[in-house]
């Protein structure tokens, strides 16, 4: 069973000897992947949907794996879980905005978690923003790409921290302070899609008068600055 680079990026910033919950496991490949390198000890694989459901569940017993080291759950989010029954949970493919609303569904799990492994296919930053808000903080993060699209993988800690600038938190602020390799390909993704915003913006003359234009264009001003280390 192979694994592709977003999720290996993903099972890299899981603590090693963890529980953890994959949510949203679709196929399960995560949950395996994660038992097989020692990272966790035990993971519950949940979806809401029934058929990743029965398509985790499958891949468990086809990779003879027991019930004690992987449980695989029909729920939604967070509510699959028991409050300080995993100390780790991975959350990825779905939104920024999505993610949150999981975290905050939840609150008596959320509280107990020690460790998140984020995904998020749009909203970073908002995401980022609502870590900082309530408690936590970035610890750690990675870029990987699959099928031609970078992907932000963002390991969040219990614990304050100052708020970082609204840039850092778009970029991300560990990416920023690393640098890999793929940082370039990744600021430049993020401009390309607030030029779009400001093309579509430009054709009303109401749309360039507003605060939001004014913000997306000094955005764009910095990120090209960004790209010039």
């Amino acid at each position: 069973m192979q694994i592709d680079d977003r999720l290996q990026a993903l099972a890299e910033l899981v603590p090693e000897h963890c529980r953890a919950a994959d949510i949203g496991t679709d196929h399960g490949y995560l949950a395996i992947s994660l038992l097989r390198e020692g990272r966790a000890s035990f993971v519950v694989a949940s979806d809401k949907n029934q058929g990743p459901y029965e398509a985790a569940k499958r891949t468990v017993r086809e990779n003879a794996v027991s019930d004690e080291e992987i449980s695989v759950r029909l729920g939604d989010g967070l509510q699959v879980l028991e409050p300080g029954e995993v100390d780790t949970a991975c959350i990825a493919g779905m939104g920024g905005v999505l993610m949150i609303r999981i975290l905050e569904d939840a609150p008596a799990v959320t509280k107990k978690l020690g460790t998140l492994v984020l995904q998020p296919m749009n909203g970073a930053q908002e995401l980022r923003h609502w870590l900082y808000s309530h408690g936590w903080h970035v610890a750690d993060e990675s870029l990987a790409v699959a099928d031609g699209r970078i992907y932000e993988i963002i390991q969040a800690k219990q614990g304050r921290k100052k708020m970082p600038a609204a840039l850092d938190l778009l970029i991300g602020p560990v990416l920023w302070e690393k640098k890999p390799p793929l940082l370039r390909h990744h600021i430049e993704a993020l401009l390309f899609q607030l030029r779009r915003v400001l093309s579509g913006m430009d054709k009303s003359t109401r749309a360039q008068k507003s605060r939001k234009y004014q913000q997306v264009k000094k955005q764009v001003m910095e990120l090209e600055e960004r790209l010039k280390w």
